[in-house]
């Protein structure tokens, strides 16, 4: 049994900046040794430990599914100093992977049904993992349909724009985007943030006009969730974000009648030493490294409200 304490070699085959700010890039890494490489397996929810050398390390969900072969994605935002030390870094350069931990979505339990993805900011990553492991021509005949609402603060905030516009081609997926309202001195101003991006009722979300195959709106994302009403009917929904998009945005998709057993969350904002040994993630008896990352809103009824 493999060390858990050791980190895998590998080294960055490709920068992306995601960002408009430039504090959030996607860093495609590749095992030095092809051996590590087979022994590697990670399903879409899980996420590893990055090792900048010297500096320590950060849990990262990792944002490529593993359907994508040859390469690891982590996509990192410059908050700290390990982050820091990373973004410095060139394509090139060598770290440390220590993983794959956590568990995932459950994709087994879901195939009938289905899928709804909830994502906030840079909270996409396992999402973005998850989608692609959904449309993947082997796994896609599986899953019934897909519907995809992710927000950001503004356009140039949202994370693999490539792949957005690319999702919004396919007619096997429905993708709704949205952006934050612009704030005034009195709150929320009721009028596009951005030009192309249609404000949703305010007041009233699902009384807006939207398209089932989705669209660009101006909408918090659980506005957004609420003006989309997707079906709950045999239906799964996935829910990574910000923990005040997830306290807003559980209550709307329970009002549109999807049950606690099949609205899953991610907490992978409390992932510290990724092995259960620092103590640092436990809500009440569960370590959320060991345990978690993914919960269903079932499993967090049970646990005090500490996420």
């Amino acid at each position: 049994m493999r060390n858990p304490y050791i980190p895998y070699a590998v080294r960055i085959s490709k920068i992306v900046i995601e960002t408009s700010d430039k504090l959030i890039k996607s860093f495609d890494l590749v095992f030095l040794s092809k051996e590590d490489e087979k022994n590697w397996h990670h399903e879409p929810g899980q996420f590893a430990e990055l090792s900048v050398f010297g500096k320590g390390e950060i849990p990262i969900g990792i944002a490529s599914s593993p359907t994508e072969k040859g390469f690891l994605r982590f996509t990192v935002m410059k908050v700290g100093l390990v982050t820091t030390a990373l973004h410095e870094m060139e394509e090139g350069e060598e770290i440390g992977v220590r993983g794959p931990l956590g568990n995932w979505y459950s994709y087994e339990k879901m195939k009938g049904g289905n899928i709804v993805i909830i994502g906030g900011g840079f909270a996409f990553t396992t999402l973005r993992a998850f989608t692609k492991f959904l449309l993947h021509p082997s796994n896609r005949k599986d899953f019934g349909n897909i519907t995809v609402i992710y927000g950001a603060r503004s356009p140039g905030l949202l994370l693999y724009k490539e792949e957005l516009t690319e999702w919004e081609k396919r007619d096997d997926l429905s993708l709704f985007q949205c952006i934050d309202w612009k704030i005034g001195p009195q709150g929320p101003i009721e009028e596009p943030a951005a030009p192309g991006w249609n404000p949703v009722n305010m007041k009233e979300p699902s009384e807006t006009a939207v398209s089932p195959r989705g669209g660009k709106f101006t909408a918090f994302v659980p506005q957004m969730v609420d003006a989309a009403s997707p079906s709950s009917k045999n239906a799964f929904a996935i829910i990574c974000g910000p923990p005040i998009m997830i306290k807003f945005t559980l209550p709307v998709v329970t009002k549109l009648g999807f049950s606690p057993e099949n609205i899953i969350n991610s907490l992978e904002m409390r992932m510290k030493c990724g092995i259960g040994k620092c103590g640092r993630c436990n809500i009440g008896n569960k370590y959320v490294c060991k345990d978690g990352p993914v919960f269903t809103l079932a499993q967090l009824q049970t646990m005090p409200k500490e996420y």
